[in-house]
């Protein structure tokens, strides 16, 4: 009893905290109390139910901004009941799943939510998979329903092989005309009113699909329990956002970062503005057009909007944006701290994944004083880092990190070896490597598979990578193992040069700078990394590049 006491203290004190930091208390009215009330009662606490609070609270405040359209909450709201009817009427049940493969759209935050008030799952995938990806994808998840765009309607027309009928007779295009069944068709049940499901509970879920940059994706599957809204206040807690801000959504929508910060946002009650597309000036015009002043982004984007020439940087004003979470890679400290020096200090860095939710969350502040940190652990996560033995290491030392939340995936869709591989003792890992300081700041040293051992030596890539980023001829860099007669595994660097450098310089930086087994023995210079959709270095595919070696 004295825990559920504590809990519900907790809690409590947790929401006030979040109402009174973020402004919300002083906008909140009697219909959005009762919501959230009625949520926390019943445990329907997934992403739909922040629409059905905001639709209360403020229902002709803007939620999505796409190109000309502007939908306010309210109708945001009858829109998602309206697409859960349809839903319905086209056979999706309780636990079935749902695929969604389109481009930044309000189509995709309504149907996602609305299997949400379904219970069942949306599946989120990339618009650029291949035939075969894509029905590898669409089998794989069971999904009863595809709801996509033009596009991708065509990829599915070219997998047809590989796919039922009976998912065939359910694909929904948004805006495809003669493809497919119209989407306007599953929101043709709007005179009946809210989509109330009998028996609420926590099944509703995501699924989102891992990049897949070591061997087919996995789907992490998200449900969303009863102290889900509790951990979102504990993030948001954590970070300066108000009531009054406009989020940007830059990343892909079934990408983890631009999903859970558009849910994010949308709990706050901010407007929410939708780029087709990432580039970097159509990023900093949207920013100018809109006054935004949130974002969340992976490096890779930091790292082209610093590409951009000084002089288009300086065509627009950019002065209302306060917030840039990075996420979804390494940030480079070269990066965030050019970004920051061009843009103010607006960069927290965060570190999670589609597995964990978020874990780590760090400052400007802390990215100032601590260069290349993943920030300290966010509130309600409880972090291990174990040594192959499988006990923690101490302060400074590099050990796999495992972390405990309330938002844990459950596990990988449909499979369960690989479920059991990423438990322990109820903490998870997705294999990153990570050490922490005094300070209780954490640093990523790279993932687990990735480490090179070089003549007994453990080599972490990320610590090599860091060192030559240094370098003001590195733009960026990545660095891998290869197999070595004599040592097992010899260090090798692929760089993608920012001016004029040449292989002795880079010999010569190094060895002021790392031990001898850490200095690479080789160097490869490349015009790009190849990196898959969400902005991940693809090392597999720098692997297959090098020749093998001859004794």
């Amino acid at each position: 009893m004295r825990e559920l006491v504590s809990d519900a203290r907790e809690k409590v004190f947790t929401a006030a905290r979040f109402s009174h930091q973020t402004g919300y208390l002083w906008e909140v009215r009697p219909g959005a109390v009762g919501e959230l009330v009625r949520a926390l009662v019943t445990g329907a606490q997934n992403p739909a139910t922040a629409y059905r609070i905001a639709a209360k609270n403020h229902p002709d405040k803007v939620a999505l901004v796409h190109g000309e359209r502007r939908i306010p909450f309210g109708d945001l709201d009858r829109l998602i009941d309206s697409a859960a009817h349809g839903l319905h009427a086209a056979g999706v049940r309780r636990g079935h799943s749902v695929l969604l493969a389109m481009k930044n759209c309000p189509e995709f935050v309504i149907a996602s939510a609305a299997a949400g008030r379904l219970r069942a799952s949306a599946v989120a995938v990339s618009w650029r998979s291949t035939p075969r990806e894509l029905a590898y994808l669409a089998n794989h998840s069971k999904a009863r329903l595809v709801v996509c765009d033009p596009d991708v309607f065509r990829t599915l027309e070219a997998a047809r092989a590989d796919l039922s009928e009976e998912l065939l007779s359910r694909i929904f295009v948004v805006g495809g005309a003669g493809q497919g069944a119209p989407f306007e068709r599953l929101l043709s049940h709007e005179d009946r009113g809210p989509f109330v499901d009998a028996a609420p509970g926590e099944d509703a879920a995501v699924v989102i699909y891992t990049s897949g940059t070591t061997g087919k994706p996995k789907g992490a599957v998200r449900k969303f329990p009863r102290s889900a809204a509790n951990a979102a206040f504990r993030f948001l807690c954590e970070v300066p956002l108000r009531v009054e801000d406009v989020h940007l959504v830059a990343c892909p929508m079934y990408h983890s970062t631009a999903y859970a910060f558009m849910t994010f946002s949308h709990i706050v009650g901010n407007t929410v503005v939708l780029m087709d597309e990432f580039t970097p000036e159509g990023f900093l015009a949207q920013v100018e057009r809109y006054k935004v002043s949130t974002t969340a982004v992976v490096p890779t984007m930091l790292h082209r909007l610093m590409q951009l020439p000084e002089a288009v940087r300086r065509r627009y004003d950019a002065h209302t944006l306060r917030i840039v979470f990075s996420g979804g890679a390494h940030l480079p400290p070269t990066v965030a701290t050019a970004f920051m020096d061009a843009f103010g200090d607006t960069v927290y860095n965060f570190y999670g994944a589609t597995e964990t939710g978020l874990v780590t969350l760090a400052s400007p502040r802390d990215l100032r004083s601590a260069p290349g940190t993943i920030g300290r652990a966010v509130p309600g996560n409880e972090i291990r880092l174990l040594g192959e033995s499988g006990a923690p290491v101490p302060a400074g030392q590099v050990g796999e990190l495992f972390v405990k939340n309330d938002l844990l995936v459950s596990g990988y869709y449909d499979d369960d070896a690989a479920t059991r591989g990423s438990m322990r003792e109820g903490f998870f890992s997705v294999g990153d490597l990570a050490r922490v300081d005094d300070h209780g700041r954490y640093f990523l040293e790279g993932r687990k598979r990735d480490m090179i051992v070089t003549g007994g030596v453990n080599v972490y890539p990320a610590e090599v990578e860091h060192a030559l980023m240094g370098h003001p001829g590195v733009s960026e860099v990545a660095v891998l193992g290869r197999k070595d007669e004599e040592w097992g595994e010899r260090v090798v660097a692929f760089v993608v040069p920012a001016g004029d450098v040449t292989e002795g310089e880079l010999v010569a930086f190094a060895k002021e700078r790392l031990s001898g087994p850490k200095r690479p023995k080789e160097y490869h210079f490349v015009p790009a990394l190849p990196r898959n959709p969400t902005g991940k270095v693809v090392k597999r595919e720098l692997e297959g590049r090098l020749e093998p070696r001859t004794a």
